[in-house]
């Protein structure tokens, strides 16, 4: 099973890519493609920064030890979930067609 990851950016890198914008001329779609990030990305995280909500959001830097422990702890239970529904799925079809 392929997972797909999602990029995840830190506060100071969402910053800096606005400031590319408002300070330093950059159009929207040359500073995603600079960053490599899309334009949807710059363009909201301009509107957060806009509102105020950019400066208030919680980096990966804020999290304790623990916090950070409890995630990795339920991604784990989560994709082990996922494994034993196949897994089930899989038992109750052989069962099914071994008859």
């Amino acid at each position: 099973m392929e997972r797909i990851t999602r990029r995840v950016f830190t506060k100071e890198f969402k910053l800096e890519a606005v400031k590319l914008v408002k300070e330093q001329g950059y159009s929207k779609l040359k500073a995603a493609k600079s960053l490599d990030v899309s334009d949807t990305s710059i363009t909201l995280w301009i509107k957060q920064y806009e509102e105020g909500r950019l400066m208030q959001m919680p980096g990966p830097m804020s999290r304790s030890p623990e916090q950070e422990e409890l995630l990795k702890l339920r991604r784990e239970l989560q994709e082990a979930r996922m494994e034993r529904d196949i897994l089930k799925k899989a038992a109750a079809y052989f069962a099914k067609h071994s008859k």
